[in-house]
């Protein structure tokens, strides 16, 4: 049998889910103080024009989607059965349970006892449109899953032109986007599938983000260079366009005249151009936390990352059990404009320790680790260790990175 390399744990990665995480989480917060704020104030101007700068997380999140996968599997010979059973049941459990749970809470907080039937119907239609409590990032991922083989062959096929198929994606996306945001619009798609007319739930409207993740973990110590080389401008590209993307806000209102959710739409031209430098940017800072652990970081704070980095998935999938309390908690405060924004912070450590609590809860307590996609157990453990010692008992090479599922 030949002898097996260890491959090495990317830490950058962890502190990159935890500022993608803490990142929705600011952003969802953000839009339920804005909804308590009257529209003529300035506190709510501020909100609206500065929220643009906030939606590279989801973006950030696909990235990471794809490097993750192509971490663990380019160098594998996996059994796709095994791959899709593996995928589609640590991220359908969670996504079935949470949407009927959140959904359950819904219901008894707007009042009154449970029609069943009408109960059942909205669920089926959330677990088939993914269109409830921000679950849309898993239906793509479902997706994904599915043509991630495909994802994989492409680049194996091709491995003298990785560049250039990253190039096209970019292009591809830049074309896919300008179409969404200037010719979309004035068409009529009520006849098409819903698939493409609820194009944010379409893998294809996030490609580029899947395929540079995988370009990444492929290209891994070559990237890692060149972001070491270019961080500076980075640095300064992603706070000008971050300051662009309040520019933008203000000429989709007032010159293009946009709706309120064109306005706010992460499926734009300049927003795409923003993703790439924010995201490059915030693994630049990932690299700098990996590099300072290694030197001696307080134990404190790693504790703190990996805690996050390990149920940042679950965070994200309870996130609207302590919205709605922040809902409900702003509905009773009668503060100024002024006020209100400034409790903003609070809200947020609100919501942001609700949702670390209820995952870290789910995370340590079996077997509710199920419902975060990390189970205490497996049904099928033998058999997944087993192929699991059948696929590593090939070389692995020097070169290959790990990180965790989720």
């Amino acid at each position: 049998m030949a002898e097996k390399t260890k491959r090495r744990y990317l830490h950058e990665v962890d502190l990159m889910r935890v500022i993608f995480i803490g990142g929705v989480l600011l952003n969802h917060t953000t839009t339920a103080f804005e909804s308590r704020l009257v529209d003529t104030t300035k506190s709510q101007l501020f909100l609206e024009a500065t929220h643009l700068a906030l939606h590279f997380t989801r973006m950030g999140f696909m990235f990471m989607t794809g490097l993750v996968l192509v971490l663990n599997y380019y160098h594998r010979d996996p059994h796709w059965g095994q791959f899709w059973w593996k995928r589609y049941t640590s991220s359908g459990i969670p996504y079935a349970a949470w949407n009927a749970i959140i959904m359950l809470v819904a219901t008894l907080i707007a009042g009154g006892g449970i029609d069943w039937p009408a109960y059942l119907a909205h669920l089926g239609n959330a677990l088939q449109y993914g269109n409830e409590y921000y679950m849309y990032y898993i239906l793509v991922t479902f997706q994904l899953y599915l043509l991630f083989p495909l994802l994989v062959l492409l680049f194996k096929k091709l491995p003298q032109h990785h560049l250039h198929i990253l190039g096209v994606s970019a292009v591809l996306q830049l074309l896919l986007l300008i179409a969404i945001k200037y010719w979309l619009p004035q068409v009529d798609t009520q006849h098409w599938l819903w698939w493409f007319r609820s194009y944010g739930n379409n893998v294809l409207v996030y490609q580029v983000y899947f395929i540079a993740g995988g370009f990444t973990a492929i290209h891994y110590d070559a990237v890692v260079a060149w972001l070491e080389r270019q961080h500076r401008f980075i640095a300064t590209m992603a706070g000008l366009l971050a300051l662009g993307t309040v520019g933008l806000y203000f000429e989709n209102q007032n010159v293009l005249h946009l709706s309120r959710a064109a306005t706010f739409s992460v499926h734009q031209p300049l927003i795409f151009v923003y993703d790439v430098f924010i995201i490059s940017l915030v693994f630049w800072i990932g690299l700098q936390y990996a590099r300072v652990r290694q030197r001696g970081l307080p134990g404190w704070i790693d504790r703190l990352v990996q805690a996050f980095s390990k149920v940042s998935f679950g965070i994200y999938l309870v996130q609207s059990l302590p919205l709605f309390a922040l809902y409900g908690i702003l509905g009773l405060l009668h503060v100024p404009a002024w006020g209100l924004l400034l409790l903003l912070p609070v809200g947020y450590l609100f919501v942001l320790g609700g949702a670390l609590t209820i995952s870290w809860f789910c995370y340590r307590v079996p077997p509710f680790g199920a419902l975060i996609g990390r189970p205490q157990w497996h049904p099928l453990k033998g058999v997944l260790a087993h192929v699991s010692n059948h696929a590593t008992s090939h070389p692995t090479p020097a070169t290959s990175v790990k990180s965790e599922d989720h």
